[in-house]
């Protein structure tokens, strides 16, 4: 599948903003399965500074800077992407759940001890007897780790109702695990928190949904809008296998990858601090276009 997408982020201010600093998380990810052969980045009033690099976990990341009173803030990414779909694996074939999660905690350099830095808390997920207590149910002793995984996801998506209401970025995760509500964000950082306290490296991935569903198919939760999701580290051979808890299925073409970190506050698409500006107002609007192939 190829997309266009437009992702337009616009702040307006109470009073005039004289300084601005900001991180933009916005470029589409160029991974296996994925590439974005396009993208550019508007930003008005225009930076008197900006510049591009990687993060810690290789996203690709644009800081600018603005100078000069302004009441308003308009970040427009515009990209093009193309991403095939996803491999095709049998849960029942996948090692033991444990086998994973021993091969975190071996000492050495491997594939897996690296990845085992997503097994820790951070800053907006700790892991604890509550979520392990839920998760536990999808992994018995020698379950294949992908069967448990999508168990795990059926699960969340059966439990828990999909309320914008509910939640904000502030919500504590153990209230959306005590009211099972919430949005995509919140469903996936449940997600993690389960797998890490069971050991499991699990990341968090944030990205889009394509805007039209297929025809016949029902429309999923989460189009018209940045979505999330998790990723759990399967072993060498899989390596790192999305899943959708909000939309109970495993990720492939509809779903398109724009950075990943150990929780929210890792791949915020637009992060920055402004001097002035009292109360301010956010808007924020995406289209994921499919294009049809020639």
């Amino acid at each position: 599948m190829r997309y266009q997408i437009t992702h337009r982020t616009k702040y307006t201010y109470e009073s005039p903003v004289t300084v601005c600093h900001y991180v933009a998380r916005l470029e589409p990810k160029k991974i296996p399965g994925q590439a974005c052969p396009w993208h550019e980045l508007h930003i008005q009033p225009e930076p008197v500074d900006s510049a591009s690099r990687a993060d810690s976990f290789g996203n690709h990341t644009t800081y600018f800077e603005i100078e000069g009173s302004h009441h308003e803030l308009v970040v427009t990414a515009r990209s093009f992407v193309e991403v095939k779909p996803s491999r095709s694996v049998q849960p029942d074939s996948t090692p033991a759940w444990e086998t994973i999660r021993n091969a975190c905690a071996a000492s050495g350099y491997t594939a897996a001890t690296v990845a085992a830095e997503f097994c820790f808390a951070s800053p907006l997920i700790t892991p604890g007897q509550l979520f392990a207590d839920y998760a536990r149910p999808s992994f018995p002793s020698g379950k294949p780790i992908l069967a448990g995984l999508m168990d795990l996801n059926r699960r969340i998506f059966t439990d828990f109702k999909f309320d914008p209401t509910a939640t904000d970025v502030a919500t504590p995760l153990a209230d959306v695990m005590k009211n099972r509500r919430g949005v995509c964000q919140d469903f996936a950082q449940v997600m993690i928190a389960c797998l890490r306290s069971m050991g499991l490296p699990a990341r968090y991935v944030s990205g889009y949904l394509e805007t039209l569903p297929p025809p016949g198919k029902a429309r999923l939760v989460g189009a018209d809008a940045s979505h999330a999701w998790a990723a759990l580290f399967c072993g060498d051979a899989l390596g790192w296998m999305d899943v959708d808890p909000t939309n109970n299925l495993l990720p492939s073409e509809r779903h398109i990858t724009v950075a990943w970190g150990r929780d929210f506050s890792d791949v915020s698409p637009l992060r920055g601090v402004t001097l002035g500006a009292g109360e301010q107002r956010l808007q924020v609007a995406v289209d994921v276009m499919p294009v049809d192939d020639e």
